[in-house]
């Protein structure tokens, strides 16, 4: 096992409203989408600076994530095509490969999001009070912990 990890799971900002046929993969974010965004990257600001982001590859989390880059400065970035619609498991599938990091920045979606959160923090993946849009959850497991159901602590929560 490794030491401390720290995950922030940073929900993508609000998106424009599917246009007819249009793939929601490629929904981008709003105009307050934008704002909230900025808004989330500001909160970010000051806290331990993730080393590796991962993303979904949808327009709206990828545009997220580079608000949230303008501000905190490079972070290496993988792009990961399984955090779009994940399940907990596959979440905690991603934040066990990328768990090196240390500090570690998913952005991605619901309800999968807010599954996780309520899993690793109360072991129950129905316990869970919503994560809005750019919501962000910071969860901390110990040295040595795994990352399993009831490990983490949530060490802080943002909403704009």
């Amino acid at each position: 096992m490794s030491n401390e990890l720290t995950v922030f799971l940073l929900r993508h900002a609000p998106a424009e409203a599917a246009r007819g046929g249009q793939d929601d993969g490629e929904r981008a974010l709003s105009s307050r989408g934008l704002e909230e965004a900025d808004a989330a990257a500001a909160w970010l600001v000051g806290k331990t600076t993730p080393k590796r982001a991962i993303c979904s590859p949808a327009v709206r989390a990828q545009q997220t994530l580079q608000r949230v880059i303008a501000r905190t400065g490079d972070i290496e970035t993988v792009t990961e095509p399984s955090i779009y619609e994940a399940t907990p498991g596959q979440l905690i599938e991603v934040i066990e490969t990328h768990r090196d990091a240390g500090h570690l920045l998913l952005v991605g979606h619901n309800p999968g999001f807010e599954s996780v959160v309520a899993l690793l923090t109360t072991g129950q993946s129905g316990d869970h009070r919503g994560m809005p849009p750019a919501g962000c959850a910071v969860l901390h497991f110990p040295a040595d912990a795994a990352i399993e159901p009831g490990t983490a602590q949530l060490t802080a929560f943002w909403s704009p």
